[in-house]
């Protein structure tokens, strides 16, 4: 009997939108397709775990609807009518519209719109070199971490932490903000291994019993957006108990006493009543902290979608220095890697080019900025020309009618660059198809873990598919700017100039060679035993939010955003949340879904088969009073709009807590509305984003 071929094995990194960036083991068939995919076993953040959905990417890779041809519109724009049309032809148009705009009003009429639908450094961010060399509008990227991001910062002063490693390594592990189950297998891995290796407790904070709940040893279901009066509850009985590390608080942070009289009425009972939690559950979990050194806290970013949300990060990640977690091994906190990396993309970027007089856009106003408000203009001229690249704005942005309307201006050329159709490319003017990450070079890096990992073109693409790099290219010479800096280098020159910039002499074959480098910073370094990342090398009680840096601060022309007047000087609850009242009786969080990734792989049958469909959750007492059944179909809506999907009734919501999973398809709904009808593009403060896990809500049958 003739025995099967050995199945060929590449190597390669997850680029979607998640902080594991895990690295791959990837079959790769005789017919030039791909099979299954999984984690490599030998890098030691991944240990050989990944989510489902990512190891069913030759579903989605080989999907029979995949975009495969450009398109031009043919009919009303969103009408659904089509024409194929030449790639050298749709470049050209491309030029022409962008000519156009400029001539009319100017560079910063055309906005080249992006985000990370991949997050591969030369795929995701060339795009901005070529925004740089024409001074097209720049853009503010506020749709996922600024509140995150800001609140850490303000706290530590760098992006790092505890080697997230250590979690194996841990005594207690808690988890917060994040359904890791869902949305960072690898957590799930090293808390997995901490309790089975060294009896470790889980705790998991979050505001609803999804997949990582259940996995807790203590699970602290509270109300969204209350994070900072369990933070403050914590800090006040170490305090009163004396489980505060009193010789680290005076070694390490900048006013302990003041925190310390601050925290006197933020009692378990205060915060019971706003969290609500029970006080025997925050009791508890305090007795917890306090007799276990070696707490691990994973700080998420679902808790920080809430206009309070970089004040809860910073009230958060205070606990662990004032219990002085910080000293141990598997103690201490983490949320993001990204300072550790030390990549030069400043060739890639474009960045000797950038001209900072240049406006720029905030990404999460989309829908304000293309119809036409004037402080999301920046007073400046209209937006009439786009490239959108690695984003699907028509689903994914909060206030969608407005974006839509937006997108759906007459005066508006919009071409998109996408693997499907997705809710944006069926209101373009012309889609262009996309390559996929295992078709092109690349390099990633994950800011929830600690690795540079290569990914490099595994497998031919189809003959009539381009990827991001090649647009770029093909554009800045019909522009006229091919000949700047970065322009007319291969992807793989790009990571080899880049490496060898950033101090890894052996560039892109070495780095093939290794397959990655871990860029974890020693244990006195993460752990900010030298000091924190701030002059006096002390931990911030009291950040200065007015002054201080930030990873992704608002430039100085849009300022510091929302009410940052408002946030407090100590760690402290803040009712700057869409609280309910009496016309909106529900708060909404429109949560991730554990097999879509934002709006990917909500295109393949996998995933949606295991997802089922839209449905919002509602608590049984809730749906008794409202005098809704199982199954109905309901109405959920605000001041933005209205949504209707289906009910299920479940215990898994708190009462007044209305959740709904996954960004599906626009379609999907009934009504042909997506879940961020209802959410909101104000900014949050101090340094903005979009508050996507804080609406208010009424429910109708």
């Amino acid at each position: 009997m003739n025995k099967p071929l050995p199945i060929a094995t590449g190597h390669s990194a997850c680029p979607h939108d998640c902080p594991s960036t895990c690295a791959l083991d990837v079959e790769i068939l005789d017919n030039g397709q791909i099979g299954r995919l999984r984690g490599a076993a030998d890098n030691d953040y991944t240990a050989g775990v990944i989510c489902a959905k990512v190891a069913r990417y030759a579903e989605r890779i080989h999907h029979a609807d995949r975009l495969l041809k450009p398109l031009q519109r043919v009919g009303e724009k969103g009408g659904g009518g089509w024409r194929e049309i030449g790639w050298d032809d749709a470049l050209d148009l491309i030029a022409e519209k962008f000519l156009a705009a400029e001539v009319a009003d100017g560079p910063e009429a055309v906005w080249p719109y992006r985000y990370a639908g991949t997050m591969g450094l030369v795929q995701r961010d060339g795009i901005n070199r070529l925004c740089h060399a024409k001074r097209y509008s720049n853009q503010f990227d506020t749709i996922c971490t600024n509140m995150a991001w800001g609140g850490w910062f303000a706290g530590a002063g760098a992006m790092r932490g505890s080697d997230p490693r250590e979690i194996g390594k841990s005594d207690c592990v808690v988890i917060w903000g994040t359904n890791a189950v869902a949305t960072q297998v690898n957590v799930m891995t090293h808390a997995a291994k901490a309790r089975k290796e060294r009896g470790a407790k889980i705790v998991v904070i979050d505001i609803y019993d999804n997949a990582t709940m259940k996995q807790a040893d203590l699970a602290l279901k509270l109300r969204p957006g209350t994070d900072a009066a369990l933070a403050c509850a914590l800090m006040h009985v170490a305090f009163r108990d004396g489980t505060a590390d009193r010789d680290y608080l005076a070694r390490y942070t900048d006013d302990p006493a003041g925190l310390e009289a601050h925290l006197t009425s933020r009692t378990p009972e205060w915060a019971a009543a706003i969290t609500g939690l029970s006080v025997e559950e925050i009791e508890a979990f305090a007795a917890l902290i306090g007799r276990t050194p070696k707490t691990f806290f994973r700080l998420g970013y679902g808790f920080t979608r809430q206009r309070n949300g970089a004040i809860a990060m910073h009230a958060a990640m205070s606990v662990p220095a004032v219990y002085g977690n910080w000293r141990h091994e598997g103690g201490g906190a983490f949320h993001s890697n990204s300072d550790i990396f030390g990549l030069d993309k400043s060739e890639i970027m474009g960045a000797s080019y950038r001209d900072p007089s240049v406006r720029h856009l905030d990404q999460s106003r989309i829908g304000a900025v293309l119809t036409g408000d004037r402080e999301a203009l920046s007073d400046g001229p209209p937006v009439t020309a786009m490239l959108i690249q690695n984003t699907n704005p028509a689903n994914v942005c909060p206030e969608q009618r407005l974006v839509k309307r937006g997108l759906m201006r007459d005066d508006l050329f919009v071409a998109v660059h996408e693997q499907f159709m997705t809710d944006t490319a069926k209101l373009a003017d012309l889609v262009i198809p996309a390559t996929m990450f295992l078709e092109h070079d690349d390099i990633y890096r994950g800011g929830g873990q600690n690795h540079i990992v290569l990914g490099p073109k595994l497998v031919d693409p189809p003959t009539t598919v381009r990827s991001n790099h090649f647009v770029v290219e093909e554009l800045a010479k019909r522009l006229g700017v091919s000949g700047h800096a970065g322009f007319g280098l291969t992807e793989r020159q790009l990571i080899d100039n880049m490496l060898k910039a950033s101090g890894q002499p052996g560039g892109y074959e070495a780095l093939k060679a290794g397959r990655w480098i871990d860029k974890q910073p020693d244990f006195e370094t993460a752990h900010f035993l030298g000091g924190f990342a701030w002059p006096d090398g002390k931990f911030r009680f009291t950040p200065d939010w007015a002054r201080a840096m930030a990873p992704n601060r608002p430039p100085e022309s849009l300022g510091l955003q929302g009410p940052h007047q408002d946030i407090p000087k100590f760690p402290d609850h803040v009712d700057l949340i869409e609280t309910a009242d009496a016309a909106h009786p529900y708060r909404l969080a429109t949560s991730p879904a554990r097999q879509f990734l934002n709006s990917t792989f909500a295109e393949t049958g996998g995933s949606r088969q295991r997802e089922g469909g839209p449905v919002l959750m509602i608590h049984p007492e809730d749906a008794a009073r409202e005098g809704l059944a199982e199954g109905a179909i309901v109405t959920v809506g605000n001041g933005r709009g209205e949504v209707r999907l289906a009910l299920k009734v479940t215990e898994t919501v708190k009462p007044g807590v209305l959740v709904h999973e996954g960004l599906w398809a626009n379609g999907d709904f009934l009504d042909g509305e997506g879940i961020n009808v209802l959410t909101g593009a104000d900014p949050v403060a101090p340094f903005g984003g979009a508050a996507f896990h804080d609406n208010r809500v009424w429910v109708r049958g």
